[in-house]
């Protein structure tokens, strides 16, 4: 009687494993489009003088992976500018409900960023809202493929939702 005990818990507990096994979600496709941005990148921007202060160059190095399950993309920052060094934190993804790319950030000057973001034939857009001081004011990130290895990139903001300001370019290049 113990035997047979014993060969239904280890039948029931396997069972519920293949189960378990079976229904782990898997990533939605459209994560695969953020494939692109994996491994290291350098990148070379530009400050224009304006709403973020005076004319600037500023450089970066950018590393991302997949985070086990593949469900986001997590990046390491490094930044050099005129104002000094700083490092960020981002974790993309995709919201299947919405129908959006998600980008949130976080930076070693105390700067959150929650951004959405979209892919229109080979340029990646992603909106948020920004405060520069006690201004708010919104945000556009534009990336564009270029080539397997390299992107241009424009920030712009804007106090009005209208009239955009580019308050950085640049280029990346993937290492």
């Amino acid at each position: 009687m113990k035997r047979l005990f014993k060969v239904m818990c280890t039948c029931a507990l396997l069972g519920g494993l293949l189960v378990a096994q079976a229904s782990a979600p898997k990533p939605p496709a459209e994560l695969k489009k953020l494939d692109y941005f994996v491994g290291t990148w350098t990148l070379e921007g530009d400050f224009r003088p304006g709403m973020m202060g005076p004319a600037e160059k500023v450089t970066g190095i950018d590393r991302y992976e997949w985070m086990d399950g593949g469900f986001f993309l997590a990046g390491h920052s490094e930044f050099k500018s005129a104002e000094g060094n700083g490092s960020s934190l981002a974790v993309m993804g995709y919201n299947p409900l919405d129908g959006i790319y998600t980008y949130d950030a976080f930076n070693s000057m105390g700067d959150v960023e929650h951004a959405k973001g979209s892919l229109s034939d080979d340029t990646w857009i992603w909106t948020a809202h920004a405060r520069i001081g006690t201004k708010k004011t919104q945000s556009r990130y534009l990336v564009k493929v270029l080539s397997p290895t390299s992107y241009s990139f424009q920030y712009l903001m804007s106090e009005d939702g209208f009239t955009w300001a580019i308050v950085l370019e640049g280029k990346a290049s993937k290492k």
